[in-house]
């Protein structure tokens, strides 16, 4: 089998019986950052995921970054770990979480299973805790740090970086990825098994991001002051690794058009000097109400990122009833597939301007159709909810790992003997 064929068979499919699938666990979740302060594409996945799992009637411990940890979410047990800023992307806090107290408070919950974000520092402390207690682990994949890498610091760490990746997901039970391109790209570098690897399906809160959120106040703010100019706007983390530049190239092209951008990050800055003299506003952090009518406020969404694992910001437009026009790389076909361009969102070829200006000049020039768009947008993504993918993984993927950790079952001393003395590779 091919790698192009990845797998849509183990994606989807369980490997066992799940008639038990309903029996309440005791879930131990490591996520780094913090899904509760750090504002990223994955923080509405585990609150949902969280929350949902609470309502199933598990019982949730949620180990993270200290910072702006709540005092309660859902009944499920917090704790915070300590944490330093992440040398090369200073904005991200990370943390080991092995400090005896941790592990102390882990050993008492008794959890069922096991599972941690990836990659980070503190997937390592969450493998080696399952490893000490002999509990399942399932690592869920969410950013796509070899792309990264070369933007921020030597290329040369991109190999160094796949043998990390190799050892804590061959380590792991299960490996769950936000999308196909991901799972195909872990296979091509055979980071782990491929009939390890399931999808952690799609979700948006259609509820939060709607229509109805369109705001005169809104796009006032968004436009500076000219509510009736075309308005793209762009909502997500500001990183050298999104491509924002360009968004430069876009407006040149478009001088009667505006620009927003919602988010913060560490290139801002240097963003914002890019943008200088430009019609661009740039609103900071937007939350809650906020954020649901700036999604809402715009014309069209523009995302040309190429490093997305799933890009969350491109289903909440499209809940919003904003047509999207986004590059075709990462995550991204995942949510406007081959067959739904030209229907529910435009995707164009990476880094080529003609191909998105070709995509995107006639929407702005046609009303009725960024309408036609973006109703059909807003039907599609009305298709994914939340707790439906939280019982996907519960109650299916979950028990996949607990069947694949019952095969392979070590104990710490002759898994740490494996760790340095790795069978050959095929």
């Amino acid at each position: 089998m091919t790698i192009t064929e990845v797998r849509e068979e183990y994606l989807e499919a369980p490997l066992m019986d799940h008639e038990n699938g309903s029996r309440p666990r005791r879930i131990a979740l490591f996520v780094e950052p913090s899904p509760f302060s750090y504002v990223s594409g994955y923080k509405n996945r585990f609150q949902n995921f969280i929350r949902y799992l609470r309502e199933m009637g598990d019982e949730v411990m949620v180990v993270t970054t200290h910072e702006g940890v709540p005092q309660e979410f859902y009944g499920a047990q917090l704790i915070g770990s300590r944490s330093f800023p992440c040398p090369w992307y200073q904005n991200v806090p990370l943390s080991l979480a092995l400090s005896p107290r941790i592990i102390s408070a882990v050993s008492q919950f008794k959890p069922d299973i096991i599972h941690a974000s990836s990659p980070g520092i503190m997937v390592f402390g969450a493998l080696a805790i399952a490893k000490l207690l002999s509990v399942p682990i399932v690592m869920s994949y969410h950013t796509h740090v070899p792309v990264y890498i070369p933007r921020y610091t030597f290329s040369w760490l991109v190999k160094p970086m796949w043998w990390v990746l190799k050892f804590l997901h061959r380590a792991a039970d299960l490996t769950l990825v936000p999308s196909a391109a991901i799972a195909r790209d872990l296979q091509a570098q055979k980071v782990t098994e491929a009939n390890r690897i399931r999808l952690w399906k799609k979700g948006v809160d259609s509820q939060s991001f709607h229509p109805r959120n369109r705001s005169h106040e809104m796009r006032l703010r968004l436009s500076n002051g000219e509510p009736e100019k075309l308005l793209i706007i762009h909502v997500g983390r500001i990183g050298v690794e999104k491509s924002l530049d360009f968004l430069k190239s876009v407006m040149d092209r478009l001088p009667e058009a505006r620009i927003a951008f919602i988010g913060d990050g560490p290139y801002r800055e240097e963003l914002e000097k890019l943008f200088t003299g430009m019609p661009a506003v740039f609103t900071g952090m937007l939350q809650g109400d906020e954020l649901s009518q700036a999604y809402a406020s715009g014309d069209v969404f523009v995302m040309p990122s190429e490093s997305e694992t799933l890009g969350q910001v491109v289903s909440e437009a499209m809940s919003s009833g904003i047509p999207v026009v986004g590059a075709r790389a990462g995550g991204i076909p995942d949510i406007i597939p081959a067959d739904q361009e030209g229907k529910t969102g435009f995707l164009f070829n990476p880094g080529d301007i003609d191909d998105c200006m070709s995509k995107l000049v006639p929407l702005l020039q046609n009303k009725e159709l960024r309408g036609t768009i973006g109703r059909a947008a807003r039907e599609e993504m009305e298709k994914y909810d939340w707790k439906a993918a939280t019982e996907t993984i519960r109650n299916e993927q979950y028990n996949d790992a607990i069947m694949f950790w019952r095969k392979k079952r070590t104990g710490p001393l002759r898994w740490l003997m494996e760790c340095l003395f790795p069978a050959p590779e095929d």
